[in-house]
């Protein structure tokens, strides 16, 4: 059984930065997520791809240990979308999105994976976020992801979604377009009243804000030369924030989930640092090149790096040594 259960999208991107393009590279939420959780964890996929879905990456991601008996082969087109960036990396327009087979995906969770004691449900239609979390036996923690389109079109929905969830993982303006408010400190009290056991606000290049029962902290984001790619650093910052999280399953204060256990602000600041660091990785390469040429040796070392900018007793990561 695998650690974490992890429900998104597999995808193909084109890519276009002042640093070079790339066309239909391996990418989609899933894929980024469960490639940057599984230094830490065994995962499991559930997503659906066409039958243009080439084998050779679907090897890349076996290649991590990562259990694809979830992901549907269905007849059509996988999603695809492309994207172009502005000169510093902070401004993007989508050029197309096509959703093809994605457009008809509806979660099939095995009775092997309803076990699986984290579960991780990517930005999909929170029925299916919700449907998906109805199919397990009680998760030890749920994380979830969501965007504006969802806030603004499906609210009602994700409101029951959120009702069920104990991390909620989104970014600073999602965070306000959810809340409708314009402080973010204002914006987490109000999130936080819906359901959720805590908040994650990813703010790209400024780190990330984290709001509990009790506690609030700032992670701060490498400093880092050689930035080409910002794609997927969110999802590899939720695979490397849950994939930590999962691996360290230790008591304490803070965080209750389902069953009845805990997740202290102590793991979750060290787990918050360890997302920090897998999203640092994706950036430095298009698509998932950076997340492959992570070695866990690089990755504690960024750990540390990430623990004295921020006045941190460094902590040593719970990483698998299988490579």
């Amino acid at each position: 059984m695998s650690r974490i259960l992890a429900v998104g999208s597999v995808a193909y991107d084109s890519v276009e930065t002042p640093f070079g393009a790339r066309k239909e590279i391996l990418a989609g939420s899933a894929t980024y997520f469960s490639l940057a959780a599984s230094h830490f964890v065994p995962v499991a996929v559930v997503a659906a791809v066409g039958d243009d879905f080439k084998a050779s990456d679907l090897d890349v991601l076996a290649s991590r240990g990562v259990d694809l008996s979830g992901v549907q082969r269905l007849a059509g087109r996988t999603f695809r979308w492309a994207a172009r960036y502005s000169d510093d990396l902070n401004d993007r327009t989508t050029l197309s999105t096509e959703l093809g087979v994605f457009a008809e995906f509806k979660p099939s969770i095995a009775a092997a994976q309803r076990q699986s004691p984290y579960l991780f449900l990517g930005n999909i239609d929170p029925d299916l976020q919700r449907g998906v979390f109805e199919e397990m036996e009680p998760p030890r923690l749920v994380a979830c992801d969501t965007m504006n389109f969802w806030i603004e079109g499906r609210r009602a929905a994700l409101d029951l979604t959120l009702a069920v969830i104990d991390l909620l993982v989104i970014n600073d303006a999602e965070a306000r377009l959810l809340s409708g408010e314009s402080n973010l400190a204002s914006a987490a009290r109000k999130i936080l009243s819906m359901g959720p056991k805590a908040l994650i606000v990813k703010r790209g290049e400024y780190g990330a804000a984290v709001f509990g029962s009790g506690f609030v902290f700032f992670v701060p984001a490498l400093i880092l030369e050689g930035v080409v790619d910002p794609t997927g650093a969110g999802d590899s910052f939720a695979g490397g924030l849950v994939g930590c999280l999962a691996a360290l399953d230790r008591p304490g204060p803070e965080i209750r989930g389902k069953d009845g256990g805990w997740i202290e602000e102590a793991a979750l600041r060290t787990a918050v640092g360890a997302g920090t660091v897998m999203a640092s990785f994706t950036v430095q390469g298009f698509g998932v090149e950076g997340l492959l040429a992570a070695s866990a040796e690089a990755i504690e070392k960024r750990q540390g790096d990430l623990a004295r900018m921020a006045g941190w007793t460094p902590t040593r990561l719970p990483l698998r040594r299988q490579r």
